[in-house]
């Protein structure tokens, strides 16, 4: 087995959805740059097709589906020096438990550093959410303002907080991929004018109701024909029969197909590697979207809508303080919301170099119109843009603290929060969701190596899966809005 001080580290990632492994590849790669990196996608219906692998964008030497018990018994010291679990609360304590099960009592005292956090935007079930990721080496904040809040949990319940790590959403501030999206982008609109681009950034889950996402929808496409010389995109996270982290009953892709008089000729709907979309963004809208925190991190006006409410249930109360909060109305009138610059630090929004006037999304230069709503006025360049910040710094300081942790010649055991001591009638639903005992043992039937299959015989249960995740989706997607509408008659 290579030295834990070797500078090159094996790294696993398991994910369950596109979102979860852009967020756990990244963070491999700002943890251990220039480690080898092994993607597993835990199977189940929300893992990933081939084309949000490749619009994620990020290289692993060797990636595959797995289920939870192929994970623990594959991911031992012998293979992997860091293990990044990037799973919902509920797969992540599975797989402590079972790695814990999987290295107990194993001779070689070595064990690999387990990693785990959260994706984007803390705004609902942290109690649940952090017990649940209790027991990894490290659970990555992202934020100062998520750092104390998970500490006050941990701390809350007698837990050892001293895993609580404080991280940056790893997608920010990465100079190299905006350079060279930058270098595409203006290779691309050289010689042409480009218009004033709002981008409303979809939700799959918030708002739930028919009603609230037809009205944004609405409001967007209305935004559009009121400002002709202004590019409206929609931005949406999957296609048609694809599935992210949350279930999107109501796609809007079928909400516009209802719309009276279609979209108009400035408004369209678009997807794609947010990073790409957000090099041609003069305004970004949502209702609670991460993609608001990378905006604010680009210095473009970004706008969190109180037309629906401000409730914990949309998310946009996590805005609150930001200067971020508007309706649909005011950004018709041509408001552009400027952040709060200290709001934005405590939320670990880094500012890595974006400066007031320069670089996508402010307007200035060639490929920049003028004239109203063409990228001219407080989106090209008057408003605060960030400085030098802390991304860097908070990335090399848990970057360390890995590296500390794989160079030590005995980890202690995993120790989640959760025992069947401490929660016996509810840990071990948790763990049998995903195939183990209440110690973390393979559940009978569940613990056999994988056999040796023909081409064939591999081909037909992986069109058998994508037969069952079809016709899942289909049943979010079309019976269950059916029925809930019936049961309102």
């Amino acid at each position: 087995m290579p030295s834990r001080t070797e500078p090159s580290l094996r790294i696993a990632v398991l994910a369950d959805s596109d979102t979860r492994w852009k967020w756990g590849a990244l963070t491999a790669h700002r943890l251990a740059p220039g480690a080898r990196l092994d993607g597993r996608l835990l199977r189940g219906r929300a893992t990933p097709t081939a084309r949000q692998l490749t619009e994620v964008g990020v290289a692993a030497a060797e990636i595959g589906e797995v289920t939870g018990t192929e994970f623990v018994r594959s991911a031992g010291r012998d293979r992997y020096d860091v293990v990044v679990l990037a799973c919902v609360g509920g797969a992540v304590q599975a797989m402590l438990h079972g790695l814990a099960a999987a290295w107990e009592g194993d001779p070689e005292p070595r064990r690999p550093v387990v990693v785990t956090g959260y994706v984007g935007v803390v705004y609902e079930k942290l109690t649940d959410g952090l017990l649940l990721r209790h027991g990894a080496d490290l659970v990555l904040a992202n934020s100062p303002h998520d750092a104390d809040r998970f500490r006050e949990v941990y701390e809350g319940v007698g837990a050892d907080a001293d895993c609580v790590t404080e991280w940056a959403l790893p997608f920010l501030g990465d100079r190299a991929g905006r350079a060279d999206r930058a270098d595409r982008h203006d290779a691309a609109t050289r010689d042409q004018v480009r218009p004033f681009t709002v981008v409303f950034a979809a939700q799959p889950s918030v708002p739930e109701s028919r009603a609230d996402r037809v009205y944004l929808l609405r409001r967007a496409v209305a935004h559009a024909r009121a400002h002709p010389a202004r590019e409206v995109l929609i931005k949406l996270r999957s296609k048609p029969g694809e599935h992210t982290t949350h279930i999107e009953e109501l796609p809007y892709q079928k909400l516009a197909l209802r719309l009276p008089g279609g979209l108009p000729p400035n408004c369209r709907l678009v997807y794609g590697h947010m990073g790409d979309v957000l090099d041609r963004t003069d305004l970004l809208v949502t209702v609670s979207s991460t993609a608001a925190l990378e905006s604010l991190h680009r210095g473009i006006p970004t706008a969190v809508l109180t037309d629906l409410g401000i409730r914990e249930a949309l998310g946009n109360h996590h805005f609150l303080g930001s200067g971020c909060l508007a309706s649909w109305d005011r950004l018709d009138a041509g408001h552009l919301p400027e952040a709060d610059p200290e709001w934005a630090a405590r939320q670990g929004v880094p500012s890595d170099g974006y400066e007031s006037g320069s670089g996508p999304g402010y307007g200035s230069g060639p490929g920049y119109g003028s004239g109203p709503g063409s990228g001219s006025g407080p989106a090209s360049g008057s408003g605060p843009g960030p400085s030098s910040g802390s991304g860097e710094a908070v990335f090399a300081a848990a970057r360390q603290r890995v590296a500390d942790l794989a160079a030590r010649p005995v980890l202690p055991p995993l120790a989640p929060y959760y025992t069947a001591a401490t929660a016996p009638g509810y840990l071990p639903a948790v763990l049998a969701r995903h195939g183990l005992d209440h110690r973390g043992r393979p559940l009978p039937g569940r613990a056999g190596a994988p056999r040796e299959e023909s081409a064939l015989r591999r081909a037909g249960r992986a069109a058998l899966r994508d037969a069952a995740r079809g016709a899942y989706r289909h049943g979010v997607q079309r019976v269950a809005p059916l029925i809930r509408r019936a049961g309102e008659l």
